[in-house]
């Protein structure tokens, strides 16, 4: 029988997740625990009684859109609980996919959904998160062990690390998130306790604004992108392939909502009435280099705006130098 609370206690307070700092390699020294990276929404699980909450990274709520999910934490034998983990849709193989979460927003046909619980903050009244992060893990390792619903346990691996990387990139994962032994939660922080070890090259650059359509093109042409020297903001490429029809009309919505009046990048010319100034961000996988710009295979795979991400692309990008008749005036500005 599930323990009820006491009169006096309420739904636990939210927790900012920790987060994990890019790394090229795994570290040599140290001792280590390894997990599988999901490609997904970082979700937290409030629970107190027969009152929850899932909430995203940003405290959006997740559990109108993910029912499963929630219905899940209720069915837990619990008098309180925080659960950090991830909210991932599952392909065919049984890998994570964000594109197929993204299509959910999209409207296409939902595909199975599963909560990956990879931390334990609090448990029936005691705060957790001071705790060697391998005492945390066995108590939620515990808790579900006959796991109700979607929620699956994420497993830790701590030998034959490098071999694993590499059947996870045979497999087509995205990488390993890596823990230091004994290491507590770091609420909100990247101390550089945990790491994520991508399989693909990938950089991040700031999205600066974009450009107005050309010929059939509806809602806007390109996204222009940029990287900081300094304090100052320099261009660094467009791309304008890879998004669909649907795509182009929610993300124009979006920023159309969130314009700006100063342009950012500092070497392009800032005439005009539509400025722009920089916020969200876009990721892609590829090279790039300081002096040439991106390479000819780079491409987009992740657009960041205010914490709602969208993947799924393959987007082209275009060298730093073709940027030939741009300039603020013919941007439509955007900031978050």
């Amino acid at each position: 029988m599930k323990s009820k609370p006491a009169a006096s206690v309420r739904l636990p307070d939210f927790v900012e997740p920790m987060k994990a700092k890019l790394v090229g390699s795994m570290p040599s020294g140290g001792d280590w625990i390894y997990e599988i990276k999901f490609d997904g929404y970082r979700a937290l699980a409030l629970r107190v009684g027969s009152e929850m909450r899932i909430l995203s990274r940003n405290q959006k709520d997740l559990g109108t859109k993910f029912p499963e999910v929630k219905d899940s934490i209720a069915a837990l034998d619990v008098q309180d609980a925080i659960i950090d983990g991830e909210i991932v849709a599952l392909d065919e193989k049984g890998r994570s996919s964000f594109q197929l979460l993204q299509g959910i927003e999209m409207g296409q046909e939902k595909p199975p959904i599963v909560y990956y619980a990879f931390d334990l903050l609090r448990l029936n009244g005691k705060d957790l998160q001071g705790l060697p992060i391998e005492e945390r893990k066995a108590k939620l390792e515990e808790l579900l062990k006959k796991p109700p619903g979607v929620i699956r346990y994420s497993v830790s691996f701590t030998k034959d690390i490098p071999e694993l990387l590499e059947r996870a990139g045979k497999l087509g994962l995205e990488g390993l998130i890596g823990k230091r032994a004994r290491s507590k939660y770091e609420a909100g922080r990247r101390s550089g306790a945990w790491i994520k070890v991508k399989l693909h090259k990938e950089q991040e650059f700031v999205i600066g604004g974009y450009t107005e359509p050309e010929g059939s093109r509806k809602h806007f042409g390109a996204l222009l992108v940029g990287f900081y020297e300094g304090k100052k903001l320099k261009f660094a490429g467009r791309v304008g392939t890879g998004f669909s029809d649907k795509l182009l009309s929610s993300l124009y919505s979006e920023l159309n909502e969130i314009r700006a009046e100063k342009c950012p990048f500092y070497n392009l010319p800032a005439t005009g009435r539509n400025r722009l100034s920089p916020a969200s961000t876009a990721r892609f996988r590829g090279p790039w280099f300081p002096k040439s710009g991106f390479g000819p295979r780079t491409v987009l795979i992740e657009i960041d705006l205010s914490g709602r991400r969208l993947r799924g692309f393959g987007g082209t990008v275009f060298p730093k130098n073709d940027f030939q008749g741009f300039n603020c005036g013919r941007m439509l500005g955007f900031g978050l």
